[in-house]
């Protein structure tokens, strides 16, 4: 079978095909089609079914970038999977729920299933748990929830938060003041805050307290209401830490709490406070549990490739 797919420009047609075709080369040998490119033209030939997913993937990616998404590898390769595991993708349904736009005008989206279950749990829920691995977007899209929250004015101040240095926090050996000793256990929350609104006006707000980006042991003594508070690398919490964090939460607060439980850098063995919180808490009213899945890693294909590399090594030692 024989099919044409066609963009309705050049600047569609780059941002569809890729830089140099590498979507087309993506999408080509992902689905074992042929795909020759002629302009904005884009010619798919082979078994008829695969050349129907090959087509309805173009025009997902068509219609996900005419909704302000930017379209890169990670994603057509997350799309590709998809559909070898459930037979289609559901990229551009999912996309159309933008959770809000960067101030370059980017949309932000879930864009796995997973990813959407999450995102409404935190619509639903007062307490959230994402547990998962590293590139899944539990802590950028909690955060993106966060800011547009903070727009619509369903919260006053935003607050992050992560343990520093372990869960013991043992900042003082470190050089320099408090600020110069916990801003590198913080910079991942703020690049993510930079990414999504304006430098300037989060340095703003930062400055009238609007958002508050603190290590963990700040929040002890703390009631903390109409926030949205997100504790991030919650698996190297310590118990006596977690439960002290949950019973901040005050009236008209929403609290998001990540972590990737197969990345616990405690001390001594000691059990980690987020495994303990959600075997306790899981099923109560209220409070979700969200579990990511290798399916919900948002990873350029590259590092994917290099990731199994090292773990097909570690199995030969």
């Amino acid at each position: 079978m024989e099919k044409t797919f066609s963009c309705p420009g050049s600047d569609a047609a780059l941002r569809v095909f890729g830089v140099t075709n590498r979507n087309i080369s993506a999408i080509s040998s992902g689905l074992g089609v042929k795909i020759s490119c002629r302009g904005h033209d884009a010619h798919i030939s082979g078994d008829e079914k695969r050349v129907l997913k090959a087509y309805d993937l173009f025009v997902q990616l068509l219609e996900s970038i005419e909704n302000g998404h930017n379209i890169g590898e990670t994603d057509v390769e997350t799309a590709l999977r998809s559909i070898r595991k459930n037979g289609h993708s559901r990229m551009s349904s999912l996309m159309q729920d933008v959770i809000i736009r960067t101030y370059r005008g980017v949309a932000i989206s879930p864009k796995t299933s997973g990813q959407q279950k999450y995102i409404n749990a935190i619509r639903g829920n007062t307490l959230v748990f994402g547990v998962g691995p590293a590139g899944t977007g539990k802590t950028y899209l909690a955060m993106a929830m966060a800011l547009n929250w903070y727009n619509e004015k369903k919260v006053n101040r935003i607050i992050l938060t992560r343990p520093a240095v372990e869960a013991g926090e043992r900042l003082g050996f470190l050089p320099g003041d408090l600020e110069q000793k916990v801003n590198p256990y913080l910079r991942p929350l703020y690049d993510a805050l930079n990414e999504i609104f304006e430098p300037a006006r989060v340095r703003g707000m930062i400055g009238d307290g609007s958002i508050e980006v603190a290590p963990l042991a700040f929040m002890r003594g703390r009631t903390l209401k109409d926030a949205f508070v997100i504790l991030d690398e919650a698996q190297n919490t310590s118990r006596e830490q977690m439960k002290m964090f949950l019973t901040r939460i005050g009236d008209g607060s929403h609290c998001v709490v990540t972590g990737d439980i197969t990345q616990i850098d405690l001390p001594d063995h000691r059990s980690s406070g987020l495994i303990e919180a959600v075997g306790l808490l899981n099923g109560i009213d209220d409070i979700a549990v969200q579990h990511f899945a290798e399916d919900d890693v948002m990873r350029h294909p590259l590092v994917r490739r290099i990731i199994r590399a090292y773990e097909e090594n570690e199995e030969n030692f």
